[in-house]
């Protein structure tokens, strides 16, 4: 790896036209004055970093459930899958991940599988962070069923600067495992619904790296993972 590459990555084409907006905006707010142009700059290079896509080393093995989103996990606690994927009344082990402006907002596949159901709801803008997220704001939910036959869901939430989530796959599709699938622009979280008896292998507080941190292991049986803040 060179050594550029540590500070520069690749953007994802969404985000062209919105770093190009914001630097127009800073050619006019140099020509105003010069000090507002170079705020101007910074905001043109956050964009920039906001819309990052960066390579990532996903892990192989089999049975292996990765994070989907960059960002810290906010809660894990048992509960209902949305009723739009038709994965049943019973509540699931959910593990929620924060992504706030500054994390890169790509959103990749936490399974390899086939997708079986993709459903938009509309709804609120409140606070990502908190848990009526999950219920009250407008998602985009998507459940794929992995080899063995289980399921795993996972749900795009929008947040309170958040106003658009993107999906790019279609029931049918076949998913591999860290694959991109999604983006939600500007501060957000990602709901993960693990199958019935498989147990997180993070805690809350732990910051997340989508497509690389395992965040659970279908073939190992423990319980759930504590931590320690420092």
């Amino acid at each position: 790896m060179k050594m550029t590459d540590t500070f520069i990555k690749p953007m994802h084409p969404e985000g062209r036209r919105f770093v190009a907006i914001f630097a127009a905006i800073a050619v006019v707010l140099f020509l105003i004055w010069e000090p507002l142009g170079w705020l101007g700059v910074g905001a043109t290079v956050w964009c920039y970093y906001f819309f990052r896509d960066p390579v990532r080393a996903t892990p192989t093995e089999d049975g292996l459930i990765v994070s989907p989103a960059d960002g810290v996990v906010s809660l894990i606690e048992p509960a209902v899958p949305p009723a739009e994927l038709g994965l049943g009344p019973e509540a699931l082990t959910r593990v929620s991940v924060f992504m706030n402006v500054f994390n890169c907002h790509v959103n990749r596949a936490p399974v390899e599988g086939t997708v079986t159901a993709v459903s938009y709801r509309p709804g609120k803008f409140l606070n990502a962070s908190l848990d009526k997220a999950s219920t009250d704001n407008e998602r985009n939910s998507l459940a794929i069923q992995m080899a063995d036959g289980r399921h795993i869901a996972v749900v795009q939430i929008a947040g309170l600067v958040a106003r658009r989530i993107m999906c790019w796959t279609d029931k049918g599709a076949h998913l591999r495992t860290g694959e991109r699938f999604g983006l939600i622009r500007f501060g957000s979280r990602l709901d993960v619904y693990l199958p019935d008896g498989v147990a997180p292998l993070v805690a809350v507080g732990q910051t997340m790296i989508a497509g690389e941190t395992v965040l659970a292991d279908l073939g190992r049986d423990t319980a759930q993972r504590s931590a320690r803040m420092e």
